[in-house]
């Protein structure tokens, strides 16, 4: 029963969230309006501005948001127990990571739809605006190196998730034209091409010939998570210049529904096997980690940058305030896209804590042998229980060595032992949830890709570098970019195609002083109009030191710091990165006293209509 309680409660908590302090922060803070004149509307140009149903967009927004981000953190952070973990999720998803996501989609949308980095050049300073467009390019780099090394390593660890994942994408082009051209909702043809989709993932998973596996003759270094980190890059560049209705909306659409599908099946497996007894949260798994590897970092402050996605992530501000604040077509939808979107990714969150210790404790499951059964111990039993779980999180094992396939591994295996509950063969539901990983995944890398670009038009327009202002351009540099980091060699042969796994342990730190700058903007902009900011404020302290102080520790501790262990580019790039953050935030304090009622400039009048709010 303490199993159901901890679901129900988490998910209880986010829909009494979403109807209190959600609509708090939509009616009496931001004061939305359903008459206002929004971006898609006053700069329609059926490429990036483009006014969307609000389903639609949410289903694009989550599926952009989320990845792997709600799904690899919360696996590795679990490493801790399941109790810190859960709580992170949970209060960081309703007080810190939906105020940081709706306000960046607000301050976007009350300026034309333009970047939180861009905005803050007024909101602070010019200098400001630099150093955020600044810190945003290195994050994006990161996020697509990273993000390509996810993806392919998934497929080639789950061949059979490679079908689907591809087939998904002219799906989604056909369905994005007919619907431009005739007219209509996306309903239809999306539960039409989900059924496509579904098809696919069972014939990846029991048509031998369907497991996409990449032929030695078109392997670069022999390596198949290069070559499909080149191929995930070239796919991006087309997916970025495409208008949005092309493929972005109707895929995330697909996507939205895919994920609903498995949420409801994780769900309904969880329930069945939380009440028959098979699924036991305590008897699985620690709620707080009475040991943990020895190469392990300290709880504080790095469970808050461990869990990110989940809880409260950066990279949210990219989206809200990149490509999602372009396509409202009501001011009011922004509290369902905004705040409802983050509140979903927690509850993807809380099962995924849930399947990586619950569901993990109901067996382990022998993948790597192709026999799709469970793992026995030596007097042949099946491994269960905190066996099971401690035999992934071995408290005797290494921190540095939980790799990718472990991570996704585990939330993989705990997954499928749900959906085992609800009949359907391992097989079949490992198929099910890796597919679920690639295909998040991959809406994450064509959207930053996205976000790199406008990113980069917005440094040259600044820096006056012309042929950077160009979408082709500056989505070519994006995309070279992604690729060379990714390519850095590395490991104990120095092999090529490591960059993302060297930088892994960036993303975190980076990602979340990117949310702390984000609040800081968020800070300004009410303080300008005398609104509350106490919300805001808090969480931007709290999200510049908490990741600040990682950052340190991984650049200084004396047994696996990076400038002890002399490990350069990582020593490199959080230099660079802590460098533009310190500088901001000196900015930010020294101007702050004198601007509190003080609107910024305004922007320079539309021909028709000014938007900004």
């Amino acid at each position: 029963m303490i199993t159901l309680f901890v679901a129900f409660a988490s998910f209880a908590g986010f829909l009494a969230a979403y109807h209190t302090y959600g609509r708090w922060l939509s009616n009496r803070v931001f004061r939305t309006r359903s008459d206002a004149v929004v971006p898609a509307v006053a700069l329609r140009d059926d490429v990036d501005y483009v006014p969307t149903n609000r389903h639609v967009l949410f289903g694009h927004h989550f599926t952009s948001i989320a990845g792997t981000g709600p799904i690899v953190g919360p696996a590795i952070a679990v490493f801790w127990g399941w109790l810190p973990a859960l709580l992170w999720v949970v209060l960081g998803s309703i007080f810190v990571g939906a105020v940081h996501d709706f306000g960046s989609l607000m301050i976007s949308l009350r300026n034309r739809g333009q970047t939180v980095g861009e905005v803050a050049g007024r909101l602070i300073s010019p200098r400001a605006r630099l150093l955020f467009l600044a810190i945003l390019f290195f994050a994006l780099t990161i996020v697509l190196a990273i993000f390509g090394l996810v993806i392919a390593g998934i497929f080639t660890i789950y061949p059979e998730s490679v079908l689907s994942v591809w087939i998904a994408m002219p799906v989604a082009v056909a369905m994005g034209l007919w619907v431009h051209r005739r007219g209509g909702s996306l309903l239809i043809p999306s539960l039409a091409a989900l059924g496509i989709l579904y098809g696919a993932v069972v014939l990846g998973v029991y048509v031998d010939g369907l497991q996409l596996r990449l032929p030695p003759s078109l392997l670069i270094r022999d390596s198949p998570v290069i070559t499909w980190t080149v191929i995930l890059m070239a796919y991006c560049f087309v997916a970025s210049v495409l208008p949005v209705w092309v493929l972005l909306q109707p895929r995330d659409f697909v996507n939205s529904h895919q994920l609903v599908v498995a949420l409801v099946l994780l769900l309904a497996g969880f329930v069945v096997a939380a009440v028959t007894g098979q699924a036991d949260l305590v008897r699985s798994a620690p709620a707080v980690a009475d040991s943990v590897p020895a190469d392990a970092p300290p709880i504080f402050p790095f469970l808050f940058i461990t869990i990110a996605c989940g809880a409260c992530s950066g990279f949210h501000c990219l989206v809200s305030s990149g490509t999602s604040s372009k396509q409202i077509r009501c001011e009011t939808d922004a509290l369902y896209v905004g705040y409802g979107s983050m509140l979903l990714e927690g509850a993807l969150a809380v099962l995924v804590i849930l399947a990586c210790c619950a569901g993990l404790g109901m067996g382990r499951i022998d993948t790597a042998s192709g026999q799709w059964a469970p793992v026995l111990t030596a007097d042949g039993g099946p491994l269960t229980g905190q066996a099971a779980w401690r035999d992934v999180y071995r408290a005797d094992g290494s921190w540095a060595g939980f790799g990718l396939a472990a991570k996704v591994g585990a939330f993989v295996e705990g997954g499928a032992n749900f959906l085992a509950v609800l009949g359907l063969p391992l097989r079949l539901g490992v198929g099910i949830i890796a597919v679920l990983v690639a295909c998040f995944a991959a809406t994450t890398l064509d959207t930053a890709t996205r976000l790199q670009r406008y990113v980069i038009q917005e440094l040259a327009d600044t820096l006056h570098i012309r042929p950077l202002k160009d979408k082709y351009g500056a989505t070519l540099l994006a995309v070279l970019l992604g690729v060379a980091v990714a390519m850095i060699p590395g490991g104990p042969n120095n092999e090529p195609g490591k960059g993302g796994l060297i930088l892994w342990p960036l993303f975190g730190a980076t990602n979340q002083l990117l949310a702390g700058l984000a609040f800081l903007v968020l800070v300004f902009y009410l303080s300008r109009r005398g609104l509350p900011v106490l919300f805001a404020l808090i969480p931007a302290v709290a999200m510049t030191i908490l990741p600040s102080t990682a950052l340190l520790w991984q650049l200084f501790n004396p047994d696996s710091g990076w400038i002890h262990t002399s490990k350069w580019l990582l020593t490199g790039f959080a230099a660079a990165i802590l460098a533009l953050q310190v500088w901001m935030v000196v900015e930010c304090v020294v101007l702050y006293p004198r601007i509190r009622g003080v609107r910024e400039d305004p922007l320079p009048p539309l021909p028709a209509t000014d938007t900004t709010g």
